[in-house]
């Protein structure tokens, strides 16, 4: 390698450029091949660059060094040979020269722009078809870069000829040349998608942040384009006709975009943004567009489809892809016409078949269903079947969910939708029940096999149990007419807004999938609970236990036709009890059916018969208590016997032979040996009540409780403790469902579309968190920085702001970045070096260093500046005088000395450590999944914490009711923290709470936290100001020993990161003194009345017969008299009991009180 490396290196340095050429292209080869070249990089940069050489070798120089890393001279050598290249005659090597401009790194570019910016707008006129299209490209993609429009921000004049670029760049989608025009097209749509979808640009290898002004300038360029677009689209649409076919596609996406920007009216909110923060000079650069054209709007965006109507039977399938999804856009706007998403969902499932693009199955079903509500009715029941088959076949799994999760929604909707048209006397439609939506014979099959070799039947099941229950919800409030509002607004259409409208197609979906119950699923129950639990919410809400009603009992005809159809179910689900094949789902189904089953509608004729429904409950009870063939596997034992024993009694209350018959199951299963004490003890207990109930049949109904409508079964155990393969892929399974049902139902709304809906002021932007300083007062750098956080990638970026103090131009600074804790460099090295040149006196200079994130750990990044004060001064005390004596070699070598950098002044600042609660993200869950979740975690970390806050509990809490209470003042930062509220719980009357969050580490571990708070008196009261202390108890729980162990490492420090400083770590030993001391105060406070007491009064001659009654009773046995007590007469409850009593009633006079005053 050596040899290899020293022959390019001599190559290079010859003035053959075949030779250079050749040197290049081995040394490109050798990198490729991911071999260090950097060896190579200073003969490259001084022979090739900073040399006269030919448009190839410099091309190939640049392409050499993005693959390699430069050293700061080098990259000043870089950039002096760019700007001279940009004069260059020969527009091959200007080309080269413009086209390096995106791998500089950002610091540089302000710099290199202000030298060469009339060099760079001259490109764009050149002759050169070569030198157009490397303008084009380049700063198409520079000037999307995030890095760039920070830059931006900062630098009104490298904004101003931003602006100008991108306005020539829009101008050149018209160029003469095929190529410059494509890449026009290409820059443009690169701009709208960036600011569209608001993604984050990785070219400078960082993940930044946009802040007010930033989202302001990026808006002002789209508005420019789209003005330029929507002003121009005749000509644009002419000029995309004659480029060549294989490069329309890039041609469609801007005039779709503009025009669907124009016509949907959300131009006018990104003039507004644009106008937000933009200075002065820049504010009336954009051409208003008269919004209240509204025909000119309707005519443009029909143009622009009969523009792009032929294309969709093209034959290249990416651009029939293409133009299908962008005509599908527009088609969603106001005027929109169902004909146009009709052609282009056909267009794009012809593609399904064709094998040359099997390879987008995936994006062809994904921009289907997404779209599917854009047909008609008739449209979409019949495309219905084909899309179920063609979802089963998809491999990749969130891409199956989010489909099965639209499919689902879709088919939820049309049912709705048809019902309610139907009830307003439209004629119906057949095919809309769900019934006839999933009667395909291949589905139909795979729902009543007993096994299977796939999980799709489990993901129908659970998507399409889960869609009901996120229709039994309130519906999102929906303001515009894009495509939610579309969804949302035919739900409503179909529910009319009531509240059990939505039972109707959850009925028809337990009907569509009752074989569920018989599926043998190697142990997963996910499916088989999420359609029981929905089963049980149906049986609730329709009082099924009390048969079904009657017309004269106030019933409607639907009630009761909805009652006796799941009556009917309920029966058929008995006689499936005896085909159950997973044993954990036997007492699952008997709960179900248990409580909501019409005991008092069974024939008193067929008592003897095995069909009954009763007799085969009871018999497959007795099974699951005798069973004893199961393993800890299969079925968990424990909590079946512990739900059929509940069941056993509530059967038992409400029916007398039900009773009689369960009472000997109970006997016989107390006296076996299956049987622990506890269930023994339960089973006399139950035992009990039966007897007691038929003794008393005129008051058995003392044992029967209401229905709940709780199904407490649950599937989640933890995979640290239990290695069970089924409970795994439940939670697997649950994961991406609910993911895919809550990102489709309840998604989190984009910035973007929060200003498009709700209106520009509705929310604020985004601002960069606040820096922290890093360096003294006295140094001659001052840094300050701040992070920001990708959980996605696990990554972290420092944002450092350099300023220079002194009054001198400091020539050089180095930043160096150490790690420590769980912090890595991707590239492998211990630190980081950001050399900086030529800091000017107060001008500020960003830099940024990008970390990845290992695991869960304490980290911190370490910064240093190394400050060369004596860097292109030369030598220090070197005297350069020219001397006759010296021959001109010696001088030569003077002449190209390169200036030494001396020894360096070494500033060590603070380091800069990352909070541990930026490694958590929040876990949304339900209170009892948390409080079941809660036991099963294995590590358990408690500690104590105290704040103050002014004024009383009592005040802060019954005088606040409506207004946030100042005894939460110490907790208030943690709401934005990466935690999830799961519930809270107040005692008001003496100023205590409990509160309960969830989280997750960005590595999956589970995080569990509740906070006990009481509140004490403090006994430093100052100028009658009453402050209070709150004592607060933290609990965490973790599914994982090392994350505890990382908490407890540093207890203060973690409360800091949670609370931000408001609360302060307390030790075990300073609690238990405390504690000791306010129990010390008390007794001696009891002391001092006890001797302030005044002396007893003598007594009255017609008392004295009581005195001494008295005296007898309060003398010992002895005759001495007994020490006064401090005891009451009263009992623990009975004070208890009026000191609760008074200040609830206290607590609602002054509630009363403040409900008065707000009235009037």
């Amino acid at each position: 390698m050596d040899i290899l490396i020293a022959q390019i290196q001599a190559d290079l340095r010859s003035s053959d450029a075949l030779r250079q050429s050749g040197a290049l292209l081995q040394a490109l080869q050798q990198s490729a091949a991911g071999r260090d070249v950097s060896a190579v990089a200073r003969s490259t940069c001084e022979e090739i660059l900073a040399s006269p050489a030919s448009a190839v070798s410099k091309k190939l120089a640049f392409d050499l060094i993005r693959s390699t890393r430069l050293t700061p001279d080098l990259w000043d050598t870089v950039c002096s040979a760019v700007r001279a290249d940009l004069d260059f005659p020969d527009p091959d090597v200007a080309a080269a020269a413009v086209s390096i401009l995106s791998a500089i790194p950002s610091h540089r570019l302000p710099r290199l722009v202000a030298d060469a910016h009339r060099e760079i707008a001259a490109c764009f006129d050149s002759p050169s078809e070569t030198l157009r299209l490397a303008a084009t490209e380049t700063l198409g993609c520079v000037l999307a870069r995030d890095d760039l429009v920070l830059l931006c921000d900062s630098a009104p004049g490298l904004l101003d000829r931003a602006s100008a670029w991108w306005a020539r760049i829009a101008e050149g989608m018209l160029d003469r040349s095929d190529a410059v025009s494509c890449a026009a097209f290409d820059a443009v749509g690169r701009l709208f998608q960036e600011f569209e979808t608001k993604r984050m640009s990785r070219l400078a290898g960082d993940k930044l942040i946009d802040g007010e002004n930033s989202l302001a300038i990026r808006s002002n360029w789209v508005v420019a384009a789209i003005d330029l677009v929507w002003k121009k689209r005749n000509a644009l649409m002419a000029r995309s006709l004659i480029i060549p076919v294989e490069s329309f596609r890039a041609t469609v996406f801007p005039l779709v975009y503009a025009a669907k920007a124009v016509a949907s009216g959300s131009l006018e909110v990104f003039r507004k943004l644009s106008r937000h923060g933009e200075s002065s000079n820049n504010r009336g650069t954009a051409t208003a567009v008269d919004s209240s054209m509204s025909a000119e709007k309707h005519v443009g965006v029909s143009d622009v489809v009969s523009h792009l109507l032929p294309f969709l039977s093209s034959l290249d399938p990416p651009l029939i892809f293409e133009v299908g999804i962008n005509m599908l856009s527009l088609a969603d706007v106001r005027g929109g016409k169902p004909e146009w998403a009709s052609a282009s969902i056909i267009a794009i499932l012809t593609l399904w078949d064709r094998q040359e693009f099997s390879s987008a199955r995936e994006s062809i079903v994904r921009a289907v269903v997404t779209n599917l509500h854009l047909l008609d009715l008739s449209m979409q029941v019949s495309l219905f079947k084909m899309l179920l088959l063609m979802v089963r076949n998809l491999r990749a799994e969130s891409d199956r969910m989010h489909a099965l999760a639209c499919i689902c929604r879709t088919a939820l909707c049309v049912d709705l939708f048809a019902k309610e048209s139907v009830r307003r006397g439209q004629k119906p439609l057949p095919g809309t029940d769900i019934t006839s939506l999933f009667e395909d014979a291949r589905i139909k099959d795979d729902l009543n096999s007993v096994t299977s070799k796939g999980l799709f039947r489990e993901e129908l099941v659970a998507s399409l149990v889960e869609s009901c229950f996120q229709l039994s919800l309130p519906l999102p409030e929906q303001k515009n007419s894009g495509t939610e509002g579309r969804v949302i607004g035919a739900l409503a259409y179909g529910t009319g807004y009531g509240a059990l409208n939505w039972t109707e197609s959850a009925l028809e979906v337990v009907e569509v999938c009752r074989p569920c119950v018989l599926w043998d699923c190697d142990g997963r129950t996910y499916a088989i609970d999420c359609y029981l639990k929905l089963l049980v919410r149906l049986c609730h809400i329709y009082d099924t236990r009390g048969g079904v009603k009657r017309i004269k009992d106030g019933a409607s005809q639907e009630q009761i036709l909805n009652e006796t159809r799941l009556r009917n179910l309920q029966l058929q689900l008995i006689k499936d009890l005896r085909e159950v094949h997973t044993p954990r789902i036997s007492a699952r189904l008997i709960w179900a059916i248990a409580e909501h089953f019409d005991m008092e509608g069974l024939d008193p004729l067929l008592a003897d018969d095995l069909e009954d429904p009763l007799n085969i409950i009871i018999s497959n009870i007795h099974n699951v208590l005798f069973n004893t063939e199961s393993s800890a596997t299969t079925a968990n034992r424990l909590q079946d016997v512990q739900a059929i024993l509940i069941c056993a009694q509530r059967l038992g209350t409400r029916n007398l032979r039900a009773g009689q018959l369960l009472s000997k199951e109970l006997e016989d299963f107390r006296g076996s040996t299956l049987a622990d004490s506890v269930s023994k003890h339960q089973s006399r207990y139950i035992l009990q009540i039966l007897k007691y109930v038929a003794s008393h049949p005129e008051s058995r109904w003392v044992g029967v409780s209401e229905t709940t409508g709780d199904y407490p079964f649950s599937h989640h155990k933890l995979t640290v403790q239990f290695f069970e393969t089924s409970v795994a892929q439940d939670r697997k399974l649950e994961g991406l469902v609910h993911k895919a049902i809550q990102e489709l139902w309840r998604h989190d709304p984009s910035e973007l579309s929060l200003l498009l809906t709700k209106g520009i002021d509705s929310t604020g932007h985004k601002v960069p968190p606040k820096p922290h300083t890093l360096t003294g007062s006295s140094d001659p750098c001052y840094v300050e920085a701040y992070h920001l956080a990708d959980s996605t990638d696990g990554r972290i970026t420092l944002h450092l702001k350099i300023l220079n103090l002194t009054e001198l131009e400091i020539n050089r600074v180095d930043i160096r970045v150490g790690l420590s804790g769980a912090l890595y460099y991707m590239d492998g090295s211990l630190q980081a070096v950001r050399p900086l040149r030529h800091l000017v006196s107060q001008d500020p200079v960003l830099s940024s260093v990008t970390v990845g994130v290992s695991h869960f750990e304490r980290c911190a990044l370490w910064v240093q500046v190394l400050y060369y004060p004596f860097y292109g001064s030369g030598v220090s005390g070197d005297y350069v005088g020219d001397y006759a004596e010296e021959d001109s070699q010696i001088l030569q070598q003077k002449r190209s000395q390169k200036p030494e950098l001396g020894e360096p002044v070494i500033l060590r600042c603070q380091p800069y450590k990352i909070p541990l609660t930026d490694l958590l993200l929040p876990h949304k869950c339900s209170p009892v999944e948390y409080f079941r979740l809660w036991p099963s975690l294995p590590a358990i970390l408690e500690y104590t914490g105290a704040y103050t806050y002014e004024g009383s509990g009592f005040k802060a809490t019954a005088a606040q009711q409506y207004e946030a209470s100042p005894f939460l003042s110490g907790l208030r930062s943690l709401a934005s923290k990466p935690f999830h509220q799961v519930c809270s719980h107040f005692i008001r009357t003496v100023a205590g709470f409990q509160l309960c969050y969830a989280a997750k580490t960005w590595y999956g571990g589970f995080v569990g936290m509740m906070i006990f708070g009481a509140s004490e008196v403090s006994r430093n009261v100052d100028l009658g100001d009453e402050t209070t202390t709150m004592m607060c108890k933290f609990v965490i729980r973790a599914s994982d020993p090392s994350i505890t162990k990382e908490i407890g490492s540093d207890l203060q420090g973690w409360l800091d990161d949670v609370t931000d400083g408001g609360v302060e770590y307390m030790p075990e030993e300073e609690v238990k003194t405390a504690a000791a001391e306010r129990l010390r105060n008390s007794m001696e406070k009891i002391a001092l009345f006890k001797a302030a007491k005044p002396p007893p009064q003598p007594p009255k001659e017609e008392e004295e017969e009581d005195e001494d009654q008295k005296k007898k009773e309060n003398d010992d046995e002895n005759g001495n008299p007994k020490e006064p007590s401090t005891l009451s007469t009263l009992t623990a409850e009975e004070v208890e009991h009026r000191a609760l009593q008074s200040a609830v009633l206290q607590e609602w006079h002054i509630l009363c009180k403040e409900k008065a005053v707000k009235v009037q």
